[in-house]
C-alpha cells in the first residue's frame, strides 16, 4: 500500500470522526454539560487532520494514538451501566459506533505508517554499511 495512500486515509478518518464529535456536541451541548468533551474531541481531531497529512512527524503520529485510545477508552466506559460518572451508561448509536470504527483505522493506519517509516529507515541504514 501507498504511503500516500495512508497519510489521506488516515487524516480522513480523523477528520470525519472530528466532525461527527462537533455535530454530536452541537445537538446535545445546552442539555449536558459534559458533553462538551466531544466538542473538545471534535476540534482536535479536525485539527489533527493537519500534521498527518502534512507529515510533521511520527512523533505527531504518537500523540495521536494516544489521544484518540483515550477517546475510545472514554467512549467505553461511559457505555457501562451504573457508572459513578453519569450514573447510567450513555446509548450506544450509528454515530458513535462510526466515529469508533473511524478512530480504529486512524490508529491503524497511524501504526502502518510508523512501521512503515521504521522499516524503510532500517533498510536505507542497511544499505549505507
Amino acid at each position: 500500500m501507498s504511503i500516500k495512500i495512508l497519510i489521506y486515509a488516515a487524516g480522513a478518518c480523523t477528520l470525519i470522526a472530528g466532525i461527527l464529535h462537533l455535530s454530536l456536541a452541537s445537538n446535545f451541548i445546552g442539555f449536558n454539560l459534559p458533553v462538551g468533551i466531544f466538542l473538545v474531541a471534535g476540534i482536535g481531531q479536525i485539527f489533527w487532520t493537519l500534521p498527518i497529512v502534512r507529515i510533521w512527524g511520527k512523533i505527531w503520529n504518537y500523540v495521536g494514538i494516544g489521544g484518540t485510545i483515550i477517546l475510545i477508552i472514554i467512549w467505553t466506559i461511559t457505555r457501562y451501566p451504573n457508572i459513578p460518572i453519569t450514573g447510567r451508561g450513555l446509548p450506544v448509536n450509528s454515530i458513535g459506533v462510526t466515529i469508533e470504527v473511524l478512530q480504529i483505522a486512524f490508529i491503524i493506519l497511524c501504526a502502518l505508517m510508523i512501521a512503515r517509516d521504521r522499516r524503510t529507515k532500517v533498510v536505507h541504514t542497511k544499505q549505507l554499511h
